[in-house]
């Protein structure tokens, strides 16, 4: 260990983080400036990493769950070598810059994940390290592991309070994550003050309860740390918690200990002080001690021989075992996720390709299934077709109908399976299905009710703010629900999901869409995808359009046209399409001259057909034309095409406890209101 090099490197952690700090009026300089040594050691001594090539499939992942300390990862990953300039350092926190306030993931390389929200990053390690597992499992051979490497994590009181954490350790200790390796920066310091204010928990108690590996130590006895995280690495059957007793703020003379350095800058006088303190020369701004500039420069051939040595390894592998290397490039480039796997990574194929001479499940016009069957029977076919699919449910596997049947089940003692049981943890499965994706090689999907999106909605948000291709599977997607009555009937779920930008939410209509929305799932990979299914069986129906299915990818197309001049549309998604086929069969016999005259749509994605050009909308809608839309959920997303509310069959309130066909006649959700909409005059 070079001590000197290593403290030469914190000091210049500590100078970069108040000065960018500083420079931004905005930030938090205490947890860069209390855990520099840890972070020195973690990026000079431990990390198997390859700054120039930060996409490394067996780079050891270091994940800032405190992503509020971002100052101490961009410093780090700028003494390293990532392509982090003096520059952007300067630039903390500006508009454009390649170091916003909090990590961002392919915004700045070296980061893993976008962190922030506290407990995102901790849940997202832990589905890296379950991905590492399932990557060993079927790659490695008794004479070449290609995959074997760490997963790390820093976290901070405040993860240590989330409720996700809880979720995501549990799960962990469960699963025997043995090369997951968390920090815990213990401060005991928050924003309003000290911890004890509304936290005064046995952590360690609880962590060991939870199946972990426990140590501690000092934050500036750096053998001990090293020692420890030694300690960590041989433990195979439990993650470890490693708890650091830091100083936050260390280095400003009138603020170190304090909550008034947790998030606000130092200001100008304290930070010459904190200059003077640390042995700064004391008028020059974004210091880096020449030192640590020759520590790491030091330390770069080593790290490429590392690397150069493992592509060796990956060669040989390859060499000798041609079925597995097949399956890699198959699972690499399908993963959906930018990964440079090494050797032999294929270019990504177009995901439609992949559909070509497949036997899908049939669905024939006239017969009825619940669309969470049908996705269901689409699932093994899914699963078949991509050996890196995996996924699972919130313990409702049997109701969602989302076990790939054929998989195996993940365990700890199973690492191959398929199948992952993610307990009643929602928010934790979130967490822990964007860390898999995030790590590469694998497209994973989480299974649960519609209802309990909720708990799951701020990882949801932030697959979508990264980018990532996870699907959701929500099932029991409306009032349909019936018996469980209004505590598990959704209604403003729809528009809730709707509302997150850059999530794709397809509800289909019928068991033939049902197999078009998992195959739209797969082939998207710049974002994250919900599929909203029904409990209740929904008849499958004849759709005037013959190219539905591409209708379906622009958002919806014509089931139903009007024998006339278009005089009003209905737009319809999911079960609503049915109820819509019942009231116009209703229409034509009561008044068949205005049934002549409308046309019903399928709207899959709502938000792209409200994204269509003029021209595009109004061959769907033709301009002048009466627009209805009905739907088993909030009004709120049809504002954007239906001017007067009397033209909206939705639902704006609670559903109630009885069969899922009273509840909704009782809320006014049947054919025969519909109509009475259609029949009403202008």
């Amino acid at each position: 260990m070079n001590t000197d090099g290593l403290n030469a490197t914190a000091r210049t952690v500590r100078a970069l983080s108040m000065d960018a700090i500083q420079k931004a009026n905005s930030g938090h300089p205490g947890l860069p400036m209390g855990l520099a040594e840890l972070g020195s050691l973690l990026y000079g001594e431990v990390l198997k990493h390859a700054p120039h090539d930060p996409d490394w499939i067996d780079r050891d992942r270091f994940v800032l769950s405190a992503g509020h300390g971002s100052m101490l990862l961009y410093s780090l990953l700028h003494l390293s070598g990532y392509k982090i300039s003096l520059d952007d350092i300067k630039n903390f926190r500006q508009l454009g810059s390649k170091t916003p306030g909090h990590p961002e993931y392919r915004h700045s390389p070296g980061v893993e994940t976008t962190t922030g929200p506290l407990g995102a990053g901790f849940s997202n390690a832990v589905g890296m390290a379950v991905a590492e597992t399932m990557l060993a499992a079927t790659f490695n051979t008794k004479d070449h592991r290609i995959i074997d490497h760490y997963t790390y994590a820093l976290a901070g009181d405040g993860c240590m309070m989330e409720g996700l954490t809880s979720e995501a350790a549990s799960l962990a200790g469960h699963l025997a994550l043995g090369k997951l390796i968390v920090f815990y920066d213990s401060n005991k310091i928050s924003i309003e003050g000290n911890t004890s204010l509304a936290f005064s928990e046995d952590v360690a108690a609880r962590y060991r309860a939870y199946n972990w590996q426990v140590l501690e130590s000092d934050a500036y006895d750096l053998e001990k740390i090293q020692s420890l995280i030694r300690q960590g690495q041989r433990e195979t059957e439990r993650p470890t918690l490693i708890i650091i007793n830091s100083l936050i703020g260390k280095g400003s003379p009138a603020k170190a200990g304090t909550h008034g350095v947790h998030g606000a800058p130092l200001g100008e006088e304290e930070v010459l002080a904190a200059r003077r303190e640390l042995g700064i020369p004391e008028h020059q701004d974004f210091y880096v001690d020449p030192q640590a500039e020759d520590y790491f420069r030091e330390k770069q051939p080593l790290w490429r021989q590392q690397y150069e040595q493992w592509q060796q390894l990956f060669r040989s592998w390859a060499e000798a075992n041609p079925e597995l290397k097949k399956l890699w490039d198959r699972n690499m480039s399908a993963s959906g996720v930018d990964t440079q796997a090494g050797q032999g990574n294929t270019p990504v194929d177009p995901p439609s390709s992949l559909w070509e001479n497949v036997q899908w499940p049939d669905f024939p016009v006239g017969e009825s299934e619940a669309t969470r069957k049908a996705g269901g029977a689409v699932l093994q076919k899914m699963a078949e077709l991509l050996p890196n699919l995996v996924g699972g449910s919130a313990d409702l596997a049997p109701s969602n109908n989302s076990e790939m049947k054929a998989h195996g089940h993940y365990s700890a003692s199973e690492r191959k399976g398929r199948n992952l049981h993610f307990g009643v943890r929602e928010h934790a499965m979130g967490g822990v299905v964007n860390g898999i994706a995030l790590h590469g090689g694998f497209r994973a999907y989480g299974a649960t009710f519609l209802v309990f999106s909720d708990y799951m909605r701020p990882a949801i948000r932030l697959a979508a703010l990264m980018g990532i291709p996870v699907i959701y599977l929500f099932t029991h997607d409306s009032i349909f629900v019936g018996e469980d009555g209004p505590t598990h009937q959704p209604v403003e779920h729809l528009a809730a999901l709707r509302s997150i930008p850059r999530l794709s939410v397809l509800r289909p209509a019928d068991s033939q869409e049902t197999v078009e929305a998992w195959k739209m799932a797969i082939e998207r990979r710049d974002g994250p995808t919900a599929l909203i299914l029904t409990r209740q069986k929904l008849g499958t129906f004849r759709k005037h359009d013959p190219d539905w299915a591409a209708g379906m990818r622009r958002g919806a197309y014509i089931v139903k046209e009007a024998e006339q001049e278009v005089e009003t549309v209905i737009l319809a998604t999911g079960s609503e399409v049915n109820l819509a086929l019942e009231a116009l069969d209703k229409l034509a016999q009561s008044e068949p001259e205005k049934a002549r005259k409308v046309r019903l749509l399928s709207v899959s994605e709502v938000n792209k057909l409200a994204l269509l050009s003029t021209e595009e909308r109004a061959e769907l809608i033709p301009p002048g034309a009466r627009i209805l839309a009905v739907e088993a959920g909030s009004s709120y997303s049809w504002g954007l095409f239906v001017n007067d509310p009397a033209d909206l069959l939705c639902l704006d309130d609670f559903g109630a406890s009885g069969p899922g066909d009273q509840v909704a006649r009782h809320m006014g959700l049947s054919a025969e209101r519909l109509v009475e909409l259609l029949s009403r005059k202008e």
